[in-house]
This record gives C-alpha cells, sequence and structure tokens, in this order.
C-alpha cells in the first residue's frame, strides 16, 4: 500500500526532507577517511608483507594482528604512538580498529573471517573527485507500508559479498510483507543501526540498468505495535562497493531479488552525467 500524502505543501516538504537527508548522505560519504578516501584492500596472511602507503610489516595469525615497524616508523592508536613490533590480538568478525600515519588513516578489521588492512587517504582522487550520488527524483508514490513478521529466532544467513571469495553470516529477524500495483512482494531483514530497526538488502529490475547491480540498502524504523513499517524506497542508497572496489559489502540473500523495476533511490555511480540526468528527471 501507497502512503498517500494529503496536500502539495505536503509533498513539497517531503522532498525537501528528502533531498536534506541526500544531500548529508552524500557528505557523509566523502568525509576525509570515508570510504571514498580507500586507497587497497589488504587481505593478511602468516607470510609478514608490506603494502602500498602502509607503514611497517604486517601478518596474521591465530593469536591475531600484528605489525613489525622500523625505529623510523611511528603509528598512532587513539593518539598514542606505537613503534617496533606490536600485537593488536584477536579482531572480531565486523570489528576493527584504526591507526594512523600522517594523514593516512588505515583501518585494520575482519571482515569474512579475513584479517585485513584498509589505507584510507583524503587526497584519494576517488574522494576529491566526488560530485554527489545521482539518484530518481523523489516521489511519494514508492513510500509503502508493510508488515513485518519476526522469526521466533533469528536465523543466520549466508550472504555473498563484493569481494569474489569472500561470505557474510547475518541473522536474520524476520520477513516484510507488501504489495506494489496489486502484487505481493516480500523481504527478508537483517537488524538495523538503531534500537529495533531493519535493514533491507536487496536488487531489483532496475539492477545493471540504471541502479547498482549488485545490491542496494533500504533502513527501516522499527515496525509499530501492530508491525506496520513504512517502506522508502526513495532513501534506498548504495552500499560503498557502488564506489569503490576496495569495500567488501555483503550482497542481498536471495529471497530479496525483487521481480519489479524499483525506479526510485540512488542510481548507479558508474552511470555518465548524461545518462543519469535523464534517469533522474
Amino acid at each position: 500500500m501507497t502512503i498517500q500524502l494529503p496536500a502539495s505543501a505536503s509533498i513539497e516538504q517531503y522532498q525537501r526532507d528528502w533531498q536534506d537527508w541526500h544531500e548529508a548522505k552524500d557528505r557523509a560519504l566523502a568525509t576525509p577517511h570515508g570510504f571514498l578516501a580507500v586507497t587497497g584492500l589488504h587481505f593478511l596472511n602468516a607470510e609478514p608483507t608490506c603494502f602500498p602507503g602502509v607503514p611497517g610489516v604486517w601478518h596474521s595469525d591465530d593469536r591475531g594482528v600484528h605489525v613489525e615497524l622500523e625505529t623510523s616508523e611511528i603509528l598512532l592508536l587513539d593518539d598514542r604512538p606505537i613503534s617496533g613490533d606490536y600485537d593488536f590480538g584477536v579482531i572480531a568478525e565486523r570489528d576493527g580498529l584504526t591507526v594512523a600515519s600522517g594523514d593516512v588513516r588505515i583501518e585494520v578489521a575482519k571482515r569474512g573471517g579475513f584479517d585485513i588492512l584498509r589505507p584510507r587517504n583524503p587526497a584519494n582522487p576517488r574522494r576529491t573527485s566526488f560530485e554527489g550520488t545521482a539518484a530518481y527524483r523523489p516521489d511519494p508514490a514508492w513510500v509503502l507500508t508493510g508488515l513485518f513478521a519476526p522469526f521466533v529466532k533469528p536465523r543466520p544467513t549466508t550472504v555473498g559479498a563484493a569481494v569474489e571469495g569472500l561470505e557474510h553470516v547475518y541473522d536474520a529477524v524476520g520477513e516484510i510483507t507488501f504489495t506494489r500495483d496489486g502484487e505481493p512482494l516480500s523481504l527478508i531483514a537483517f537488524p538495523g543501526h538503531g534500537d529495533g530497526e531493519l535493514l533491507v538488502l536487496f536488487t531489483d529490475e532496475t539492477a545493471g540498468d540504471t541502479t547498482y547491480p549488485a545490491v542496494r540498502s533500504l533502513s527501516v524504523s522499527a515496525p509499530d505495535a501492530g508491525g506496520e513499517v513504512v517502506l522508502d524506497f526513495n532513501r534506498a542508497v548504495n552500499l560503498p562497493c557502488a564506489y569503490t572496489p576496495h569495500a567488501t559489502c555483503p550482497l542481498p540473500p536471495i529471497e530479496n531479488r525483487l521481480p519489479i523495476a524499483v525506479t526510485a533511490g540512488e542510481l548507479d555511480p558508474s552511470l555518465d552525467a548524461a545518462a543519469a540526468e535523464r534517469v533522474a528527471g
């Protein structure tokens, strides 16, 4: 069901709110050490290895992540200098920490069971040339209501990743059912970022045409007492993998490949400017 906004003034306010939200989202993406600043994705193993733009020699084993720094090399961890041989310990899945080397920040993390390094340099051309993300014009017709049915207990769900050979496991917490033009549809939901919020990863019939082929993401506010949720597809966004090859983003579960064209939300950043302008209207 589509939520009907009662007056033109309400539609105009909705569009202004959407524009403010979208500009804020792009500003966050383009922060000095955000994903647009990432210059590499390095997988660690037991072999001590040097990486471009990263001080030290790194390796990983069952005791965690380790670095050996030359006398002239210093990293900052929580503003505290570290030097020589340093053990970071075991890093939990989807967790991480950041060390600094001058203007560069180096993410030390675990993704898909692998310890990784991701240097982030504010001078990365991918960041300095970023001019924002094109999107479909916000349309209240794509604000839909749905019904969330929680699972009795979370279901561990294995999904692919933007990096070939990598997998993620997330706990699916329930299913959202809704209709579009009379067609019944459903989406598996994962926990969102806030208390009770939900996160949906999906593709649709626009994927690979006007939207990013692999995945889009939609945040959903916590269900009300009756389980009703609002799906505002105008706020469907790209994950970092749409902007950089150095992201390990999860792919949607197979159940979340919608058999309709969701002509709302962000466009594929790889579209040329003329094509994006035609689509966005």
